[in-house]
């Protein structure tokens, strides 16, 4: 326990300092939450950053790839050698209510946990009884999806394969195969946090401490619907 330092001299007395917080804490033992929250999405923030760049210099070679001319050695002469791919719109689609469903899950698991953390403080106060708060697992609801959304985009995939585009087919086949996978890796590594999140779930740790968690998870599974809504509306309109 900490003594209170008074000031002294001058007739006056300051009052008590219990000396500052540091590393997330409030200065009063306890940890400041808050904080480290606004820290972990900012942390989040500059983490996504270059994945968002990544898709923005895939967007401008596509574009520019889309419209260069390559040289044909049999006649000398420059052709234009982009084939627009046949995507399997129907199965795009239903991949894209996949993943938009669990983005509105993992909204639903942030704003459980937020609330949670909110009633926390109340749910502490000796004779406070608020009922039992059983809450749904929207984690692990959100991890299905996001896995049956990486299902289908390998069925979509062998789809494209039995109407003969491979990667290596042409310019065009090769930037879906590498747009698709590059955003199929980085929901790959959401799935691996969510599976974390719920593992955090499951040990009990304070709820504050599970709130950040969720709550980062949540926002970067977001970025990972909206990411993929720009790459199917250039694959099929800038075909």
């Amino acid at each position: 326990m900490k003594v209170p330092k008074t000031g002294q001299g001058g007739g006056s007395v300051r009052p008590p300092s219990y000396g500052g917080g540091g590393e997330g804490d409030r200065g009063d033992g306890f940890p400041d939450y808050g904080r480290r929250l606004r820290r972990a999405r900012l942390g989040l923030a500059v983490a996504t950053a270059p994945i968002v760049m990544l898709f923005v210099s895939l967007t401008s070679a596509y574009v520019v790839r889309q419209g260069l001319p390559t040289l044909d050695e049999r006649t000398n002469t420059y052709v234009r050698d982009w084939i627009p791919v046949n995507l399997p719109l129907a199965l795009l689609l239903v991949n894209t209510g996949l993943l938009l469903l669990s983005s509105i899950t993992a909204e639903l698991a942030r704003r459980q946990i937020t609330r949670q953390a909110a009633l926390a403080p109340v749910r502490s106060i000796p004779g406070i009884s608020l009922g039992e708060d059983r809450g749904f697992p929207w984690l692990p609801i959100t991890m299905v999806l996001g896995i049956g959304f990486l299902a289908g985009q390998w069925m979509a995939w062998r789809e494209l394969a039995d109407r003969g585009f491979y990667l290596a087919t042409s310019a065009s086949s090769s930037f879906v195969y590498l747009l698709t996978a590059a955003h199929g890796v980085h929901v790959t590594g959401g799935i691996l946090v969510l599976f974390y999140a719920v593992a955090v779930s499951l040990l009990q740790k304070p709820v504050e401490a599970r709130r950040i968690v969720v709550d980062v998870t949540a926002w970067y599974w977001h970025l990972m619907l909206l990411l993929w809504i720009y790459i199917f509306a250039l694959l099929w309109f800038v075909r």
